[in-house]
């Protein structure tokens, strides 16, 4: 085994410890699900490692209004930026099973792609279940890309190339806004960045998938984060919820990244493939090294730098055409 698969198999052992460790209390049962949520939280948090200092031009947190009150976000403007051009303006939603993670797990993911594709990048802290389930997130997600379109060039950003991007969970938001911005006449997203997203909140694929015995995303994972997001709503079907049963007509040209060691690799393909026969020009990459989560491990991983540095290429090139 070379070095490089080495250090990918020894990193993707530690994200297994660490979510069996944070998850063990709670998949016992009995817990109050806002305790469980939080205990979650706090163990992953604590068992986070350092990020490496990537510096950026500028960096400001702000509040930006939203459905029930003021949404935090963290604005990036990249390190060297194109002498006197607007720069495209990146919305970036999280990960975290719509339960876990916020602008401090990302920050390390943001400040690369702000420099990498020099953009101005706009996280958005959008609300967490199980405190507010579905359709909270979207909402928020919702209300951030449209103050970051509106904002755009007072923030220095072209409004005409604005892209919506997230991993996972927000892989999920980022798929929505793109439909919903659609289907309410703007604002006009100009590419979508989509790193091995939820899709499909039936789990039609990714319950039998088997990655979910590695540990670093299991069935009871999914299965719990469902829980906390949709609750008794039903609204596993709803295309708010799973975008794959929507209309993907009339979209925005897309870029699918997927883990070929992550339960969600299949039903993130197979989005690809729907997209571009519903007319989107569509580029899809499996990291055959990627398992979940990866991609938010480049200060750590060889196999996440070299995906960050291929999506910043990727949009780089997208924005151009």
């Amino acid at each position: 085994m070379s070095d490089v698969n080495t250090q990918d198999e020894t990193m993707k052992r530690e994200v297994a410890g660490r979510m069996g460790d944070a998850f063990a209390p709670i998949l016992e049962g009995g817990m109050d699900p806002v305790a469980a949520a939080a205990e979650v939280r706090a163990r992953l948090k604590a068992s986070r490692r350092p990020a490496r200092p990537v510096q950026v031009g500028h960096v400001e947190n702000r509040a930006v209004p939203g459905p029930a009150g003021d949404i935090p976000v963290r604005i990036y403007q990249p390190l060297d930026p194109e002498p006197g051009a607007a720069l495209p303006v990146l919305v970036y939603f999280h990960g975290g099973g719509f339960v876990l993670c916020d602008l401090d797990s990302h920050d390390s993911c943001c400040r690369r792609l702000a420099n990498g594709i020099g953009a101005i990048v706009v996280s958005v802290d959008y609300r967490l279940a199980p405190e507010h389930p579905f359709p909270a997130a979207v909402e928020d997600a919702w209300a951030a890309t449209e103050w970051a379109a509106a904002h755009a060039a007072a923030l220095g950003g072209d409004p005409a190339r604005l892209v919506i991007a997230g991993d996972s969970a927000g892989g999920n938001l980022a798929a929505v806004i793109a439909m919903t911005a659609r289907d309410r006449g703007g604002p006009a997203i100009a590419f979508q960045l989509l790193i091995y997203p939820v899709v499909d909140q039936r789990r039609k694929s990714s319950l039998s998938s088997p990655h979910t015995k590695s540990g670093v995303l299991t069935s009871e994972h999914m299965q719990w984060f469902t829980a906390q997001y949709l609750g008794a709503s039903g609204a596993q079907s709803e295309v708010s919820a799973s975008p794959i049963l929507g209309d993907l007509t009339g979209l925005p040209d897309a870029h699918v990244l997927t883990g070929a060691l992550d339960p969600l690799c299949e039903e993130g393909e197979e989005y690809g493939r729907l997209l571009a026969a519903g007319g989107a020009k569509v580029s899809v990459r499996r990291y055959e090294r990627g398992f979940h989560g990866f991609f938010n491990l480049a200060d750590h991983l060889p196999a996440a730098a070299e995906a960050t540095e291929d999506v910043c290429a990727v949009v780089r090139d997208a924005l151009k055409s």
